[in-house]
């Protein structure tokens, strides 16, 4: 074990007991003990159990010898493949005031402020790293544009360092490598975004975003399934304000659709945009393929054409 981890401890064990010293017994005024195990401070003359679940300041992780123990231990915060150096630099904060909130003098403020120029500059070294720091800083603009969470930013963040490692970039743009990173993420990890609302947040053109995000799959090997329609469904009913029962009215009909073949050839998007419509019809919940169409931002025709289809199907299949 490091000296920084020993004395860690030692101060945590040396905190908590100095709580416990401070405390005493509210029956028989005895005194309290903490018992970790259990997570509570127990009075030692009559039992009495005074504080209960209280923080567990060890490791999540178990060790069964000293060796292991040296392999899992760890100090700061964990690795993330969403910042170019995965966070393991040190960050300098952009205002100029210290611990307690009060404002630099003059003369620290222009140390400062040569400390977050040598510090951005070791923090990016090359141009390898600047064009990672740029790329991780679209994806993660994106990603919160889009509402994706942490994971998705997390595989985008991957895919992009790979396509960067197995030079995929001459001839593209950062920007468009990063939106063929995140459109990929998404649909890898089951919350896809249509191509269309990808080209809203992105700074390059639809053609583009579509012509490298085949090109990244492609070279990289990625297995991306067909975007399934049922998965636009949560979040489009959810966006029109619509209950638990349209949403399960809108998946049976994508169900009964895929038994009929209709959505073979169609447009997922399209789909589940009918769908929730036709199941806010069927439920009798107010809708309108006005407000569907601003939702799914696909166009109305495209809705009232699906919607034909999907109501077909379903009044085709055998009664069981």
């Amino acid at each position: 074990m490091s000296d920084s981890q020993t004395r860690t401890r030692n101060r945590e064990q040396e905190e908590t007991e100095d709580q416990s010293a401070g405390l005493s017994c509210p029956e028989c005024g005895g005194s309290v003990v903490a018992d970790d195990e259990h997570g509570e401070t127990v009075c030692t003359d009559c039992g009495l159990v005074v504080e209960e679940d209280s923080v567990d300041r060890g490791p999540e992780w178990r060790a069964f010898d000293s060796k292991e123990k040296d392999e899992k231990s760890r100090v700061g915060a964990p690795t993330t493949n969403m910042m170019h150096d995965k966070g393991l630099s040190t960050n300098i904060d952009w205002r100029d005031k210290d611990a307690y909130g009060n404002s630099l003098s003059s003369t620290q403020r222009k140390k400062m402020q040569r400390l977050r120029k040598w510090n951005e500059r070791f923090r990016t070294r090359d141009s390898k790293e600047r064009n990672l720091k740029q790329a991780l800083g679209e994806i993660d603009r994106m990603a919160s544009a889009l509402g994706l969470p942490e994971n998705v930013r997390e595989t985008a963040s991957v895919i992009y360092r790979r396509a960067l490692d197995e030079d995929l970039l001459p001839g593209r743009s950062i920007e468009g490598v990063s939106t063929a990173s995140v459109y990929a993420a998404a649909r890898q990890a089951g919350v896809p975004r249509s191509l269309d609302e990808i080209t809203d947040v992105s700074r390059v053109e639809k053609s583009e975003i579509a012509r490298t995000y085949r090109y990244v799959v492609r070279e990289l090997g990625l297995e991306v399934k067909p975007a399934d329609p049922e998965s636009y469904v949560p979040r489009f009913a959810s966006s029109l304000e619509l209950s638990e029962e349209s949403e399960r009215r809108a998946r049976q009909l994508l169900q009964n659709a895929k038994e009929k073949g209709v959505h073979s050839g169609k447009s997922p998007v399209g789909l589940a945009a009918a769908a929730v419509y036709a199941a806010a019809l069927l439920t009798n919940e107010k809708t309108t393929q006005a407000a569907v169409s601003e939702v799914a931002d696909i166009s109305e025709v495209t809705i009232r054409n699906r919607y034909h289809e999907l109501l077909e199907a379903e009044q085709d299949l055998p009664v069981a």
